[in-house]
């Protein structure tokens, strides 16, 4: 009877269905999340990453992969699809148009994945002359850049010459001489291009002095002068130069003041303008003076 219970034992210990210590844990294990996440991710990348680093630890191999690479590579972005073949400029003059083929010095035909558009648009940006540029490529191998211009206003005559300024200050181009522009107004005086809105101002409200005048002249970086013909001058404060001129203009317009031999009128004070008469003025005035000085000795 005790070797059969035994044996009944054991065969009973064979069928038991109850997992084995190891087996436990590991579907204990199975069920964690960050297990599941490692055997069935992290591990295949880590065994992946070891076989690929097996392989490229010699040096022939890796040379090779590199050529391979860029064979790939060359053989993209030559493709006839993506070879740009040439430049095209739209909205800028001719000059603009050489200073543009100047700066951007492309060897055509060129693959659009080698051309950086946004620095060619930045260096074209640079120009003074432009106001703003767009860079493309469009289907056909052509790089588009559209240009505008910026619209000269206003002569600005400095030690240097004369330039051509903007309506926001920006000096445009050279000016080769002032017959060229004979039409556009002129302004000097350093700090000038600062105040283009203001002498464009100043020129609309100069009605019948337009013909008149010479120019506008920035004094110390703050005011204005108007620059008159006969060498006149109206000395214009630093703020409501516009409506100062035109006090100017009506005190003319009534009593033919800026007819007379005047040299400048000062409205820098607006409660006390003040003139100054040349000095042949003031020598005929003052033989004047002496002839009815003596009549009345006599």
């Amino acid at each position: 009877m005790d070797g059969g219970g035994r044996l009944v034992q054991q065969v009973a210990a064979r069928c038991d269905p109850a997992p084995s210590k190891w087996a436990w844990r590991y579907q204990r294990l199975m069920l964690t999340p960050l297990f599941r996440l490692f055997l069935r991710v992290f591990l295949p990348f880590l065994i992946v990453f070891a076989m690929a680093g097996l392989w490229l630890a010699d040096q022939d191999r890796r040379d090779r992969l590199v050529m391979i690479v860029n064979d790939v590579k060359t053989s993209v972005v030559t493709r006839p699809e993506f070879m740009v073949n040439v430049m095209a400029i739209d909205g800028a003059s001719i000059g603009i148009a050489e200073d543009i083929r100047e700066i951007v010095p492309i060897d055509f035909p060129v693959s659009s994945f080698d051309l950086d558009l946004g620095q060619i648009q930045d260096r074209i940006a640079e120009l003074p002359a432009v106001a703003t540029v767009t860079v493309r490529v469009r289907p056909g191998g052509i790089m588009q850049v559209t240009v505008a211009e910026r619209d000269p206003v206003i002569l600005w005559r400095t030690r240097e010459g004369l330039d051509l300024v903007d309506e926001q200050g920006f000096v445009v181009a050279q000016a080769r001489t002032r017959q060229l522009h004979a039409d556009m107004p002129l302004m000097a005086g350093a700090g000038a291009e600062n105040h283009v809105a203001e002498a464009l101002e100043i020129y609309a409200a100069a009605g019948p002095l337009t013909q008149r005048m010479r120019g506008v002249v920035r004094v110390g970086e703050r005011r204005w002068d108007v620059v008159l013909d006969r060498g006149q001058r109206i000395l214009l404060p630093e703020v409501g130069a516009v409506q100062a001129l035109e006090r100017v203009i009506a005190l003319s317009q009534a009593q033919d003041m800026l007819a007379r031999d005047i040299v400048t009128v000062d409205m820098r004070l607006a409660d006390r303008p003040t003139i100054r008469i040349s000095e042949r003025a003031v020598e005929e005035w003052w033989r004047i003076r002496q002839i009815e000085v003596g009549k009345t000795e006599e």
